[in-house]
């Protein structure tokens, strides 16, 4: 199966019952192994976890990153660079951090389908090694 990227707010509504995106990307989740879960994911959903819900849910996704049930992608000095780029280019669109890192990352692994639910940002930029993304769910 093809590597894919997951964001932060796809990830989020997996934990929410109450996200409207819960149900669709839940079961989008169970269907693909093990996706790459960008490092700078984990600070923003920490800080969505502990805000929305509670810090049960928090350690206890902490634990599943610490067993192994994600693998970590870690940012590169390449992946800030192609950020800053992304984020110069894009300005009038307020793409965050976060995603511009994701953006960066998937043209490095040359990945094409990210997991996410935010469709204004990732469905606006045009990497450098596909014609678009493919969003999932």
């Amino acid at each position: 199966m093809e590597e894919l990227l997951i964001d932060t707010g796809f990830l989020f509504a997996t934990f929410d019952e109450r996200d409207p995106h819960h149900a669709s990307c839940s079961a989008a989740y169970e269907k693909e192994f093990y996706p790459l879960l960008p490092d700078v994911v984990l600070p923003e959903l920490a800080y969505l976890i502990l805000r929305e819900l509670n810090v049960r849910d928090l350690t206890a996704f902490l634990r599943s990153v610490a067993r192994g049930d994600f693998i970590i992608e870690r940012t590169t000095n390449e992946d800030l660079e192609r950020a800053a780029e992304i984020l110069e280019k894009y300005d009038d669109n307020n793409i965050d951090l976060v995603d511009a890192v994701i953006f960066a990352m998937a043209e490095r692994l040359k990945i094409k389908r990210i997991l996410t639910v935010d469709r204004r940002h990732f469905g606006v930029f045009r990497p450098k090694h596909c014609a678009a993304f493919e969003l999932l769910p």
